[in-house]
């Protein structure tokens, strides 16, 4: 198994167990013994930042009970097992060898001057050293994976300002001597950039100027591969800009407080990740789910740019009517290179929000685990996309976007691919102030096409039948799915709404890091003509009429009209 593979998920365990640098260092979780008067300690840079987890608590640490990843609380003993699995979960092996929770103690004893939280962190920490060495025949195989030990190191460096032990300097030198070899850096991936930042953490504690200028040379090099001119990260996760913009800023300022000048290139790539981050959060203040990001992910606000619609060379295409907006409408359309890293097989998907609902949403992100339903999750049909028929899938084929009309409130794609071995066509059209999204899929050489629409889980059935399926929410709110072959315009019958489905997976959104909610998903037959479909929010079965290349679609805001050809898409 690859390296990544099993060492994929820290940044997302990181993500959910992190607090903010002004938490971590304005407030101690625990208070001193009122048996023991606490010295004064000096606080430190090294002991404080956005790594150090909010759970578990110091006071929990010493209770023997650690908690990660909202995941129930497991008791540890004084010589701890480092093989331990409790969950068979790798993100919590990941993070239990991380070591941060350790270093929580560390910047606690700073804070109230605990010396029991400084012992018990240095008892910690030595019991892992002892118990993992590297290649050791006991040797946890978590213990030297190459993001664990780029978390890692910080913490024993935040440990290393207070305790002067020769067992801890050898370990952060064989740290540093892994973080150095090129065979384990992960070169234009947040891997690399929190290599980069423990090897100059550690290069800088010892005045080890090798060390803290690779750390610079390789981070410049990371970052211009991983966040491109625009601001879009190749991950092809949005969650995951939130994260690289977070470590960047660690990484700048650990820079200068190293007595060195950060590039201007990083400068640069790290304010432009805000523009993408801005964009790909939708109107209620959640990050769109792409890739591995689930719908939970709020970002911090980040000034927006003044344009409504944004086409990211990387493969995002984005939309709305207006900034700060809750009800504005809200679109996503994935395209570019093939799948890689975080990304799913979702090119030629759609998202789509309006009037403060969720309408058509990706699936999201359940976890890392090798399991059926995650690789379910990642798949084509976990997505609203068109499929060939009796075609096999090709994984990671890219996909190009040969037409954009971006102007005023409607704006129109073509795009295409050969995913199936043949030509696979969509055109999309979102029309705004009257709330409308058309898609027109086809295939090449007479293929048959079908597609797959995904509505949140929090919209129940009302009815499916003659080409339309109408769901509603809880409140009554209502929105229409309607589909035609063209260019006869003959309402498409056999619509399948799949509901919680598990043989096969169908029907099922994750709204948070290992939950699912089963959740509508409209399955449409085969066609050898081209499939129009039409999503009509705050409408129960609207008046459409269909001829002659033209559409008119009746929504609560008046007539929507627009063209739908086979050859000429949707204008």
């Amino acid at each position: 198994m690859p390296a990544r593979t099993r060492a994929l998920s820290l940044a997302f365990a990181m993500l959910l167990s992190c607090v903010t640098a002004a938490t971590a260092t304005g407030t101690a979780t625990g208070t001193a013994s009122a048996a023991t008067a606490p010295e004064a300690v000096k606080r430190t840079a090294e002991c404080s930042g956005d790594w150090l987890p909010a759970t578990p608590t110091s006071e929990e640490i010493m209770k023997g009970e650690l908690s990660f990843l909202d995941l129930p609380a497991v008791k540890v003993g004084k010589d701890v097992n480092w093989r331990w699995s409790p969950y068979n979960n790798r993100s919590w092996d990941m993070v239990f060898h991380s070591l941060r929770w350790m270093g929580r103690l560390v910047a606690d004893y700073e804070s109230n001057g605990d010396a029991a939280y400084l012992a018990r962190a240095t008892e910690i920490a030595k019991d892992w050293v002892r118990d993992n060495p590297r290649g050791g025949r006991t040797t946890s195989p978590y213990a030297w994976e190459e993001h664990p030990i780029a978390l890692r190191a910080p913490a024993l460096v935040c440990l290393s300002m207070h305790v002067k032990a020769d067992w801890l300097t050898k370990s952060l030198a064989e740290h540093a001597r892994m973080l150095s070899n090129p065979k384990l850096y992960e070169k234009g991936h947040n891997h690399g950039i929190d290599q980069d930042i423990a090897l100059l953490g550690i290069g800088c504690r010892y005045k080890r100027a090798e060390w803290s200028s690779l750390a610079i040379r390789r981070l410049t090099e990371t970052v211009e591969l991983d966040v491109d001119s625009q601001g879009a990260l190749r991950e092809q996760a949005p969650r995951y800009a939130l994260y690289v913009h977070s470590r960047l800023r660690v990484a700048m300022d650990n820079i200068k407080a190293c007595g060195r000048k950060v590039p201007a290139e990083i400068v640069k790539r790290w304010e432009s990740l805000e523009g993408f981050i801005a964009h790909s959060t939708q109107p209620n203040g959640q990050m769109v789910p792409i890739g591995d990001g689930g719908p939970d992910v709020r970002p911090e606000a980040f000034d927006h740019p003044k344009e409504t619609v944004k086409v990211f060379r990387g493969g995002y295409v984005y939309g709305r009517t207006a900034w700060d907006k809750p009800a504005s409408a809200y679109y996503s359309i994935r395209f570019g290179p093939g799948q890689m890293y975080h990304g799913h097989e979702d090119h030629l998907g759609v998202t789509y929000y309006a009037q403060g609902h969720d309408v058509l949403v990706d699936v999201g992100f359940h976890s890392y685990e090798d399991t059926a339903y995650r690789k379910w999750t990642n798949a084509p049909e976990a997505h609203n996309v068109p499929v060939v028929v009796g075609e096999a899938f090709r994984p990671r084929t890219a996909t190009k976007l040969v037409k954009a009309s971006t102007g005023g409130d409607r704006q129109s794609y073509r795009l295409t691919d050969r995913a199936y071995g043949v030509s696979r066509t969509r055109s999309v059209l979102v029309n705004h102030g009257s709330d409308v999204m058309a898609v027109l899929d086809s295939a090449s050489g007479g293929r048959e096409i079908s597609n797959i629409w995904h509505f949140a889980h929090d919209l129940t059935t009302v009815s499916a039948s003659g080409g339309a399926v109408v769901v509603k929410d809880g409140g009554g709110w209502k929105a229409t799915l309607l589909q035609y072959a063209l260019p006869s315009c003959k309402p498409v019958s056999g619509l399948k709404v799949v509901r919680g489905q598990t043989r096969p997976y169908q029907g099922w959104v994750s709204p948070a890091y290992l939950k699912k909610r089963p959740a509508p998903a409209v399955l449409s037959p085969a066609s050898a003509d081209p499939l129009l479909t039409i999503v009509v929010p705050g409408v129960d079965r609207p008046e459409v009429r269909c001829g002659g290349g033209k559409v008119s679609v009746e929504t609560t805001d008046g007539t929507v009209t627009f063209r739908a050809t086979a050859a000429g898409g949707l204008s």
